[in-house]
């Protein structure tokens, strides 16, 4: 696998060569300057090659691939008789994403005359299925409507050109990985394959080995690391008083409007019936919202009806939504990717973003999870009321570095403290978990949920 870099002389689109009708749209939507995926990306989709994208989300991934596909089928068009078949397959793992993606195909290639559908479960599959029997250049799916689709005979993929798995390490997350290798076994042999990620685990890199061809592999940014324009801090805090915590952050008339995400769905429809009761308007998206309440709530607050879009990591990825001021980490995540993909949500495309984190007692083990991968500490925030002075361990354990004379837990002690056996880590139970102590007057006595090491079991169910 090679390594390409296109000109930084890439300034406009016009340079590409792209077709007149697509430069248009392009125009239309007031896209003057490609951004760097897209100016790597874009010539080598034009040649018909392969390609490796590692992107994170928010750098004009989208966009890198829908403009050079659409030229590509304007320059060979379809002569054939009856209905179209699909020439290109874009899968994704969520909805939310999916219906970006076919929004981005249907903005750009408003005045070419390609047609294009998705297909995604939750709903009703008429609709889709008419859609398909009229003909179609373009399919946008996720994984398990696709496969119900084509085990109905609605849905036959022989003559599919361009092959795109757009997150593909999120498809790992959710459990999709052997519905993808299904899938790509029902696919032409001689085809494109445009192959995306933000991250690279084994597996994934094992699944990009066996489908791309000679591929190219084009960067937008390090593998695992915050967008640049995103300011990010942590507050410490007790677990009982983060909602205050949020409510004060709020009433900041700088946060113009805030993705908050939980860890569970549970833990999001509290935190909206909790900001009801402070007389703030928010709603939440998660996996046991059918699709139509999810795309109300993401169009209110898109809209700027809604302030507060509170979320389970099922919205981590693929949300495009401008002017995103803050996003709030109210339960950090037990994967350090995520808090990678959470913030990306904000200072997306250029613009700047603020990202703030809650991390209470139990947390911290996550924290350093995430500071080990970003491969830095989290400024700290100093101002707030409801801040926590509480720490782990005697001052040896500690790191140096203090916040305003604070000593913070360092990464290797939080491992050993929350190491699973540790007999001694918290008082008053023999198997080392919290029990009913003098901690538990404080902390409760801790449910499964909000356990460091603990392996969140709804996560699976988020698709």
């Amino acid at each position: 696998m090679s390594e390409h870099r296109t000109s930084e002389e890439t300034t406009s689109f016009e340079t590409f060569g792209l077709r007149p009708e697509i430069l248009r749209a392009v125009a239309e939507k007031n896209y003057t300057t490609p951004t760097p995926i897209q100016a790597k990306a874009i010539p080598f989709v034009l040649e018909g090659k392969d390609l490796l994208g590692c992107a994170q989300t928010g750098t004009g991934k989208t966009a890198a691939f829908a403009l050079p596909i659409l030229h590509r089928l304007q320059e060979t068009p379809w002569k054939g008789h009856g209905r179209r078949p699909i020439r290109t397959l874009v899968l994704t793992p969520t909805r939310e994403l999916a219906s970006q993606i076919a929004e981005s195909f249907g903005a750009y290639g408003r005045h070419t005359g390609l047609k294009h559908t998705i297909v995604f479960g939750g709903v009703s599959q008429h609709p889709q299925a008419q859609a398909l029997q009229r003909g179609i250049d373009i399919l946008v799916a996720t994984p398990g409507r696709l496969l119900d689709l084509m085990s109905q005979g609605l849905v036959h993929l022989r003559t599919v050109e361009t092959f795109v798995l757009d997150e593909a390490d999120r498809m790992l997350d959710m459990g999709f990985i052997h519905d993808i290798r299904r899938i790509i076994g029902q696919l032409p042999g001689k085809r494109q394959t445009l192959f995306f990620s933000a991250t690279m685990p084994g597996e994934i890199q094992g699944l990009a080995d066996t489908i791309l061809r000679n591929p190219v592999r084009v960067a937008a940014t390090p593998v695992a690391t915050p967008a640049a324009a995103v300011k990010q801090r942590v507050h410490y805090v007790e677990k009982q008083e983060k909602i205050e915590l949020l409510k004060h952050l709020l009433d900041d008339p700088s946060v113009k409007n805030a993705l908050v995400f939980t860890r569970t769905k549970h833990g999001a429809d509290g935190v909206v019936k909790q900001l009801a009761r402070y007389k703030v308007r928010a709603e939440a998206i998660h996996g046991n919202k059918s699709q139509n309440a999810r795309e109300k709530a993401l169009g209110s607050f898109k809209r700027g009806l809604t302030r507060v879009l509170v979320a389970t990591d099922i919205a981590a990825r693929g949300l495009d939504i401008v002017d995103l001021s803050h996003v709030i980490n109210f339960d950090l995540p037990n994967e350090p990717e995520s808090y990678v993909h959470r913030i990306g949500r904000t200072g997306r495309a250029g613009a700047s973003g603020i990202a703030l984190s809650f991390c209470s007692f139990e947390e911290r083990p996550f924290l350093a999870g995430i500071e080990r991968l970003i491969r830095k500490h989290l400024p700290v925030a100093e101002d707030h009321p409801y801040r926590s002075d509480r720490h782990l361990g005697p001052p040896t354990d500690l790191d140096p570095r203090r916040a305003n004379g604070v000593p913070v837990l360092s990464m290797a002690r939080a491992e050993e403290l929350f190491r699973p056996g540790r007999m001694d880590a918290f008082p008053g139970r023999s198997d080392g978990r919290p029990g009913r102590s003098r901690r538990e007057s404080k902390w409760g006595a801790g449910s499964g949920a909000g356990r460091p090491g603990h392996r969140n079991t709804e996560r699976r169910s988020e698709r």
